[in-house]
């Protein structure tokens, strides 16, 4: 008869967007990476949603986690990526277009709910929409029938808000709108179509987000023995131990 065991907790780090977060588990995808870093310690959730922007993110989001028993959602972190779609000008793209004050109240909803259900707000890292580039985005709106429905000054206006909604949430945040323009360099290397990831773009989040969820992260254990130190003649003693 099989010995009594717990159990194998795994602890989550959700990934929590839009179509950046969506395609992130693609090839070379920086949520790929970051689930390859974090194999045998804990489970990295795409919960990406192409198209969405902050508004339907929050309506969402208690389907998503839920806030009745906090203590049995496990999450290591989340991070919450939307920007790109909110900044879409209202006259273009009112289907997707949000109020820069409403998106700033909707991510700091979005943290009280996570907080709601136990994932506190260091465990929170706030991602701001990427540098647009007009010229190929506006070529992509073309092929649909439709003028450019993007700026780029737009959107840095919603990453100054999410840096500031971060701060006042008590977050940190990737402000990939500043850091990819840093210094006068080339940030169309990190676009594939002017809005969306290139590979280089996919690696640069990938390196500057790890450097934020590394220290989330550390304490996890490696979950289950090292192959080499299971007892082979009674793996039953290396295997359901409840250590």
């Amino acid at each position: 008869m099989m010995s009594k065991f717990s159990t194998v907790i795994w602890p989550k780090v959700i990934l929590y967007g839009d179509s950046i977060t969506q395609f992130s588990f693609q090839a070379n995808g920086w949520g790929a990476e970051t689930a390859n870093k974090l194999a045998r310690k804990c489970d990295v959730v795409n919960r990406g949603l192409s198209g969405y922007n902050s508004r339907w993110a929050k309506i969402i989001l208690p389907r998503l986690i839920s806030s009745q028993n906090p203590a049995e959602n496990h999450i290591a972190a989340v991070t919450v990526f939307f920007g790109a779609n909110d900044a879409s000008l209202e006259d273009e793209n009112p289907q997707q277009h949000v109020p820069l004050q409403e998106y700033s109240e909707n991510l700091k909803d979005i943290s009280r709910f996570l907080t709601s259900a136990g994932v506190s707000a260091d465990k929170v890292i706030f991602i701001t929409p990427s540098p647009i580039h007009e010229p190929a985005w506006e070529k992509e709106c073309i092929l649909k029938g439709c003028p450019l429905n993007r700026h780029n000054s737009v959107v840095g206006q919603y990453a100054q808000a999410c840096v500031q909604a971060a701060g006042q949430c008590g977050s940190d945040v990737l402000d990939l709108w500043t850091l990819m323009q840093k210094d006068g360099q080339d940030y169309t290397v990190y676009l594939s179509d002017g809005l969306h990831l290139s590979e280089k773009g996919n690696q640069f989040v990938a390196r500057h987000l790890w450097s934020l969820l590394a220290g989330r992260v550390a304490h996890l254990p490696f979950i289950l023995p090292y192959w080499g130190d299971v007892d082979a003649k009674n793996p039953e003693t290396s295997l359901l131990c409840n250590s």
